[in-house]
């Protein structure tokens, strides 16, 4: 299992937003995880850049229950009931049941990270998450042997998501990651944005952030977790497995079959901005491409 990281930022040292975009706040903020060895040595160079604003982060999304255009989640998603919450964590762990969002968030720590952000349609950001590391969820409940596999669901509710009317992918939405992806410290539960919760186009109350992969891995509104010994489904593999695979890690040498993976536009930068190239594994190689060792990257996109 690989070992937890430690911070010793608490929520007094969270930036406010309007010097969060100084570059010097930016790096002093960050620099207890760089410390930590969270951030490796590709990713430190990128994680230099300043993160996008709370606007350009919460109004252009993917969230296709509220809409496939990018402002449709920040206009419909106010619909979505997040409290109560509760999450169902069954399948091959100790101790199953239904967990209030309320009970979760008093067992674990929450943190902030600042992450690179990659969605497969070539555009990116950095983002200021605050949450925890699922391990600690996962954890708590107890893993048994026969996981291999970890099974998310989000929620499925017609009367609050008008693009569950569109048979868009088979509903509700599913994705899954392997037990190892899912223990790993950069993999994290999110529940806030820059020290606020996390609003509902983002994927209120709690997401799924697993940043060396595309973003449409990384779920949003968990209401289900199962540990499962067979990979699980995961809706855009199913719905197209020629175009998203089930890791679907950031490769720039796996391209997408309709568009290239190798650069990138990083959101904010202007209509007349560079691309960028894009980094293996989103910039994060250095602490997970142990986690592939051996594997054909290109057949296991």
């Amino acid at each position: 299992m690989a070992r937890r990281y430690k911070s010793n930022l608490t929520w007094d040292d969270v930036t406010p937003e309007h010097l969060y975009l100084n570059r010097r706040q930016i790096m002093a903020g960050s620099g207890a995880l760089i410390g930590a060895g969270l951030i490796g040595g590709q990713a430190r160079a990128q994680e230099a850049l300043e993160p996008n604003t709370w606007e350009e982060i919460t109004t252009y999304n993917n969230y296709y229950e509220f809409g496939t255009g990018k402002d449709d989640p920040a206009r419909n998603a106010g619909s979505l009931t997040t409290s109560p919450w509760s999450v169902e964590i069954d399948g091959l762990v100790d101790n199953p049941g239904t967990y209030s969002f309320e009970d979760i968030m008093s067992e674990v720590e929450i943190e902030e990270r600042i992450y690179r952000f990659r969605c497969v349609e070539a555009w990116s950001m950095v983002i200021p998450w605050n949450g925890f590391e699922l391990a600690d969820l996962l954890n708590r409940v107890g893993v048994q042997d026969g996981a291999r596999y970890v099974a998310f669901q989000t929620a499925n509710r017609p009367e609050e998501m008008p693009g569950l009317r569109v048979p868009v992918l088979e509903w509700p939405y599913r994705e899954g990651l392997r037990l190892d992806e899912a223990m790993h410290p950069l993999t994290i539960m999110a529940t806030g944005i820059y020290g606020r919760d996390i609003p509902n186009q983002n994927g209120a109350p709690m997401r799924l952030v697993v940043p060396w992969k595309y973003g449409f891995k990384s779920i949003k509104s968990i209401v289900r977790i199962t540990l499962t010994e067979e990979e699980p489904h995961a809706s855009w593999n199913v719905a197209n497995p020629r175009e998203y695979g089930f890791y679907s890690n950031v490769n720039p040498n796996v391209s997408h079959p309709r568009w290239s993976q190798a650069s990138e536009r990083r959101i904010g930068g202007g209509l007349f901005a560079r691309r960028e190239p894009t980094l293996m594994f989103n910039g994060y190689e250095e602490e997970v491409a142990s986690l592939y060792e051996g594997m054909d990257l290109e057949a296991n996109f």
